[in-house]
C-alpha cells in the first residue's frame, strides 16, 4: 500500500522499467506461446497487463482512455508495447493531475471490497509482477532470452562474474 505518491513514482519507475524489458522479449513469432492448450498464451497475458491499467482504476474514477480495456490482444508485439507504454503515460499523468497523497486514503469499492487508493495502487503493481512472472516461464519455453528483473537471469550469470549454481 501507498501511502506517498512519490513512493508510488518510485516503484513505478522501477516496475514499469521491468516489464518493458520482459516486453521487449516479445516477438510476433512467440506471441502465441501457452504452457498448455487452454491457457493464456504470452501475448494474451501481456495485453491483459495493459488492459487491467485502465480496467482497474475505473473503478477509482480515474478515467483512462489510451486503450479500451475490452480490446483483444493484438496480433502485433508491437501494439502491446505501444498499448503498456500508452497506458502507464497515461495513468502517471493522471494521477498527478488529480490525486494528491492524501487521495490515496480514499476507499473504493474494488471488485465488491473496500480498498484505499493506495492499495489499488499496489495492487496494480503486484499484478503486473505476477504476470510478467507467468511471462518469463512462457518466453523461455519459447526459446527467448529473458532478461534479469530482480537480479540477472540465468543467461546473465557470467556477465555479472557469478558461477553458475550447481543446481
Amino acid at each position: 500500500m501507498f501511502y506517498k505518491l512519490d513512493d508510488f513514482y518510485k516503484a513505478l519507475e522501477q516496475h514499469t522499467g521491468a516489464t518493458k524489458r520482459i516486453l521487449g522479449t516479445l516477438t510476433d513469432e512467440n506471441l502465441n506461446q501457452a504452457v498448455a492448450e487452454g491457457h493464456r498464451t504470452a501475448g494474451q497475458i501481456a495485453w491483459h497487463m495493459v488492459t487491467t491499467i485502465p480496467e482497474m482504476m475505473s473503478g477509482t474514477q480515474l478515467p483512462l482512455s489510451a486503450v479500451d480495456p475490452k480490446t483483444p490482444p493484438p496480433s502485433s508485439a508491437d501494439e502491446i508495447r505501444s498499448g503498456y507504454d500508452k497506458v502507464y503515460e497515461e495513468l502517471s499523468a493522471a494521477i498527478k493531475k488529480d490525486w494528491t497523497d492524501e487521495t490515496l486514503g480514499v476507499v473504493d469499492n474494488m471488485y465488491g471490497e473496500e480498498w484505499p487508493r493506495g492499495l489499488t495502487l499496489g495492487i496494480l503493481i503486484n499484478h503486473e509482477v505476477h504476470h510478467r512472472g507467468q511471462m518469463t516461464v512462457l518466453l523461455r519455453q519459447a526459446g527467448a532470452k529473458v532478461p534479469g528483473v530482480f537480479g540477472p537471469a540465468k543467461e546473465e550469470w557470467a556477465e555479472h562474474g557469478m558461477e553458475t549454481p550447481p543446481w
